[in-house]
C-alpha cells in the first residue's frame, strides 16, 4: 500500500475530470484516471498530470461495461493498494439532440448505460473495496464524489436523457450515502453550471450571450474545470466530515430564484 492518498477519476483525462486530477495531483494525491480513449490520444493531458510529481495510471475503459469496471477496480488494488476517494466524473451527453418526443432508445441507452448505470456499479465496487479499508482499521476514511449537473433539475427537452441521468445521480447520491455512514464513508454530489470544456464548445456562442446579455447567471461568467476542482479538494479536506449526502452547487449561482 502506498503512503499517498488515492484518487480514482473517472472521464479523468479530459474537460472536468483533468481539472480534478490536476488538482488533486498537485495535493499529493495518486491518481487513477479512466477514460474511453486510448492512452496515446490523451498522453499530453497525462503528462500534465504526471509533470506534478505524484504516482498516475491511466486505465482505458468503459464504465458502462461491467468488465471494465473490474479491471479498473483491479489497477487500483495492484498499483496502488488503496482507494480514498472515488470521483464519478464520467458522462457523455447525446450525441445528437433530439426533442423528447423523438428522443431513440439507442440514445436513452447509450447516455444513461454511461451516465447513471455505470456509476452505479462503479460505486458499488468501490464501495464494498472501501468498507473492507474501514474493517481493516488501517486508518483510511474514504469517500465518494459524484459530479452530477444543474440538468438534475433545469428541463432541457432536446436532451431528455441526459437530464434523466444526471437526476439519477442525485438518488444514487442519497442512496450511497445512507448505507455507507455506518462505516463512517461520506458520499457527496457536486453540481457544476455551465461550464467550458470540449462539451461545451459547441454552444459557446449562445451562452456567451445568455451569461453577459441576459442575466442567465449572478456571477457572470462561465466556469472552468478548476471550479468544479476546487468543490472537489475542499471535500477532500475532510472539513465537511459531519456532512454527508450533501449537493455543492458549482454554477455561478443559477440554481438561485430570483425576482
Amino acid at each position: 500500500m502506498i503512503p499517498n492518498k488515492v484518487a480514482l477519476i473517472t472521464g479523468g483525462a479530459n474537460g472536468i475530470g483533468l481539472g480534478i486530477a490536476l488538482q488533486l495531483a498537485g495535493e499529493g494525491y495518486a491518481v487513477a484516471l479512466t477514460g474511453r480513449s486510448a492512452e496515446e490520444r490523451v498522453r499530453e493531458n497525462l503528462d500534465q498530470v504526471k509533470s506534478l510529481g505524484s504516482p498516475v495510471i491511466y486505465i482505458s475503459g468503459d464504465v458502462a461495461s461491467a468488465d471494465d469496471r473490474k479491471v479498473v477496480m483491479h489497477h487500483v488494488d495492484s498499483e496502488f493498494g488503496r482507494l480514498d476517494v472515488l470521483v464519478n466524473n464520467a458522462g457523455v451527453a447525446p450525441k445528437v439532440r433530439m426533442d423528447i418526443l423523438l428522443t431513440t432508445e439507442e440514445s436513452f441507452d447509450y447516455v444513461l448505460d454511461i451516465n447513471l448505470k455505470g456509476m452505479f456499479f462503479l460505486s458499488q465496487l468501490a464501495a464494498n473495496y472501501m468498507v473492507e479499508e474501514v474493517k481493516k482499521g488501517i486508518g483510511i476514511t474514504p469517500m465518494i464524489i459524484n459530479v452530477s449537473s444543474i440538468s438534475a433539475y433545469a428541463a432541457s427537452t432536446a436532451r431528455g436523457e441526459y437530464c434523466i441521468s444526471k437526476a439519477g445521480i442525485g438518488m444514487v447520491t442519497a442512496l450511497f450515502a445512507t448505507r455507507l455512514v455506518e462505516y463512517g464513508i461520506n458520499v457527496y454530489e457536486i453540481r457544476p453550471g455551465i461550464i467550458a470544456t470540449d462539451m461545451t464548445a459547441g454552444v459557446k456562442e449562445k451562452y456567451d450571450r445568455l451569461i453577459l446579455e441576459e442575466n442567465l447567471l449572478p456571477i457572470k461568467r462561465w466556469g472552468a474545470p478548476e471550479d468544479v476542482a476546487n468543490a472537489v479538494s475542499a471535500l477532500c479536506s475532510g472539513k465537511l466530515a459531519y456532512s454527508t449526502g450533501e449537493v455543492i452547487n458549482v454554477d455561478g449561482g443559477f440554481h438561485l430564484r430570483r425576482l
